[in-house]
């Protein structure tokens, strides 16, 4: 990238970072408790309260880390766009991991062990969005980040009756493809082209596994872009197989805003 069109860049975000302020400022955030078993799980819910009756729902899945600021920060970006927004806790109590090696430990208890505690977990936290009297449970979809990306692909594959689902740097393997057969809502992964995470045989495997289940999903990917390309916090070195990428986070931040219109309208 050139320094002209990154400057043009920050000058982009700056310009819309200001025109949302005012929006952002009727955001209204709270901790949501709910549970799934004997779990106690703590979600955070926003939404704007300048506005009035029902509005379409979205459920957030954190990425690895857990339920930290960055989830935090997109599900009021959501609640400006009209929303009602809760991002889920799936590891329970809020916990949020240390370092790398404990967030590891912790997605891998779900993604790599426990597919079904996994679904259950999610499925609370959806339900909780649903009885919240400002949801329209006709109009509810879900959304999650690297380790979110997989679990809400993971509860479509569970067949709950939900608008969609939009996977964003998630990895796409499940235990039990079969499991895809059920699917209802409609699925949009957005995909860095060169996540070492995500490899060729693991693309074909999904799309293989999206059609026998004959679902309505859409697949687009970032040339350039790696793991967690959406989040500032993955640095700047492609190389590492993690880093941000101002472009990709762009444009599948609007293409996931194309696909709720198309859900919500």
């Amino acid at each position: 990238m050139t320094r002209a069109l990154y400057v043009g860049l920050l000058v982009m975000a700056a310009t819309i970072l200001s025109m949302t302020s005012q929006a952002l400022a009727a955001i209204r955030t709270e901790s949501v408790f709910y549970r799934q078993g004997d779990a106690k799980l703590i979600g955070y819910l926003a939404y704007d309260d300048t506005l009035q009756g029902l509005r379409p729902g979205i459920l957030i899945v954190h990425e690895w880390w857990g339920l930290n600021d960055y989830v935090k920060r997109r599900a009021r970006q959501l609640a400006g766009l009209g929303y009602i927004v809760l991002a889920a806790d799936i590891y329970g109590n809020g916990m949020i991991a240390k370092d790398r090696q404990e967030a590891g430990k912790l997605a891998n208890l779900y993604r790599g062990g426990d597919r079904k505690l996994l679904r259950e977990r999610v499925r609370a936290g959806l339900q909780r969005l649903r009885e919240h009297s400002l949801t329209d449970k006709a109009r509810i979809a879900a959304i999650g980040y690297c380790f979110g990306g997989t679990t809400v692909l993971e509860l479509a594959r569970s067949g709950v009756d939900l608008s969609g689902v939009v996977s964003f740097h998630g990895t796409l393997d499940t235990p039990n493809p079969a499991d895809a057969r059920p699917i209802k809502a409609k699925v949009l992964v957005l995909n860095g082209a060169d996540d070492p995470s995500v490899p060729v045989a693991q693309i074909t495997a999904f799309q293989e596994e999206m059609r026998a289940a004959k679902a309505d999903w859409q697949m687009i990917n970032y040339g350039g872009a790696v793991h967690s390309f959406t989040n500032p916090d993955s640095g700047s070195d492609p190389s590492k197989g993690a880093a941000y990428n101002v472009m990709a986070d762009m444009r599948s931040w609007e293409h996931m805003r194309v696909f709720f219109a198309e859900l919500f309208k």
